[in-house]
């Protein structure tokens, strides 16, 4: 069954309107924010959110929050992953309440940084840990170092990758082949494709072909793509990295950033996989702002041979307020006691589940669409088969029909991820909750149909 345009944008303005009903003190914030903030929003990204303005949020808890309104939401973004052990876990809240009165930050360890390494080190199977405040660093000084042991100057990335506002990646393929600035990138402060060699995700031949000419420091990659949508990778395709990289002398990093949805140590452990360097963020310390990047032993004596005691202030490496003492607390928690087996045990199934529903109106309507799933991460596509690589992935976007389905369920007490049709799903999230989405997802997609 098609969908008919003419009913999708009769049925976009219903909602825009129903919107403005129903969100009218997220109106008036926006009016005032205006004033002081660009584009009356803190951060540029946000205008995208379907709808006249981005909600403002009152408070949130579990799987769950309440806009200035009043209205009530499931959150299946959850923070974009921020937040995928859910708003204000309990325990994590005790502890970070508690740190907060002895003190945030000190420039100096405290023992939990200890704890978090050693945790991450059994998960991950690397040796070596340092923390940032953010994935984004983590990559960026993961990415520094690589070309500090090797020597080289170029990275690779994989088409319509996303790793934080890290330049390297800020590249992509034009219809040639070629490397170039990716479409939206702001400012860069150098062309690319002096920095950045592209290769479509899941090409054997392509990611060989950039690796033989001995000018690569390093592969950083999500082990399943995930911000363009999830896209798997193929048999084979890990082991091929794995040994391509080592047969050309260049580093591995692996992005755990999103994947981590797969289970306590990531897709790494899940898959046995053995980069030289890992890469994190987002819901390590539940939603405190952190983020941490680990090497293998040879590589961590490497690099600290290779950096001098009295310039190693000034690389270019670390920040005033990475490990802090918050942080670090909040991370332990986490780990220990939020992020754990028990955790994945209970919220894959209900992924599935979400993930069986949508397959079900999909079927029903007998749509293009299809359904993929890692492990409590779970999404639908525009498109009759999951893409292979990132062209793919990007030429099923319908920009118009997103706006729309994210829209319709706002409307109607359901957050989505903004970029996608990403679902997660977190320790609160109840069979009622997934079962409320199967029916608002087969409602909206019935009034845009012939």
């Amino acid at each position: 069954m098609a969908i008919d345009r003419l009913k999708l944008e009769k049925q976009y303005q219903k909602e825009m309107e129903l919107f403005e009903n129903i969100h009218p003190e997220s109106g008036k914030l926006y009016v005032r924010a205006k004033e002081s903030l660009l584009q009356g929003v803190p951060m540029n990204w946000m205008i995208k959110w379907a709808g006249s303005y981005p909600l403002f949020v009152k408070e949130a808890k579990g799987a769950h929050f309440t806009d200035v309104d009043g209205n009530r939401f499931v959150d299946f973004c959850l923070g974009d992953t921020g937040s995928m052990v859910g708003h204000a876990p309990d325990r994590a809240v005790e502890v970070i309440c508690e740190t907060v009165k002895k003190g945030i930050t000190f420039m100096l360890p405290t023992e939990d940084a200890i704890y978090n390494g050693e945790e991450l080190g059994r998960r991950f199977g690397l040796k070596y840990w340092q923390f940032t405040t953010s994935a984004t660093d983590a990559n960026r000084f993961a990415l520094r170092l690589c070309r500090r042991i090797t020597g080289r100057s170029k990275v690779i990335v994989f088409n319509m990758c996303y790793h934080g506002s890290v330049d390297e990646s800020f590249a992509s393929l034009d219809c040639e082949g070629r490397t170039i600035s990716r479409e939206g990138n702001i400012g860069p402060q150098i062309d690319p494709s002096r920095t950045t060699k592209v290769v479509e995700w899941n090409d054997f031949d392509g990611l060989e072909a950039a690796l033989k000419e001995g000018d690569v420091a390093a592969v950083l990659a999500e082990p399943v793509m995930t911000n363009i949508g999830i896209v798997h990778p193929v048999e084979g395709y890990h082991d091929a990295m794995r040994r391509l990289t080592k047969q050309y002398g260049s580093l591995l990093i692996i992005d755990e950033t999103h994947t981590l949805c797969t289970g306590v140590g990531g897709y790494t452990q899940a898959h046995q996989l053995q980069p030289d360097m890992i890469t994190l963020g987002k819901t390590i310390a539940s939603g405190i702002p952190t983020g941490a990047y680990g090497f293998s032993e040879e590589l961590g004596i490497k690099i600290a041979n290779s950096i001098e005691l009295e310039n190693c202030d000034v690389g270019g490496i670390g920040g005033t307020l990475a490990a802090n003492a918050l942080s670090m607390a909040a991370m332990k928690v986490t780990l220990s006691e939020i992020l754990t087996q028990e955790f994945y045990d209970r919220n894959i199934p209900l992924a599935l589940k979400f993930n069986e529903g949508v397959q079900e109106v999909i079927k029903e309507y007998n749509l293009p669409w299809n359904t993929t799933s890692l492990g409590c991460r779970t999404e639908y596509w525009f498109q009759r088969d999951p893409a292979n690589n990132g062209f793919e992935a990007a030429n099923s976007i319908d920009f118009h029909l997103d706006q729309y389905m994210h829209l319709a369920c706002l409307n109607r007490g359901i957050l989505m991820t903004p970029f996608h049709n990403m679902a997660l799903i977190t320790a609160d999230t109840t069979e009622e909750d997934i079962d409320y989405h199967t029916k608002v997802f087969r409602e909206i997609v019935g009034d845009i149909l012939d």
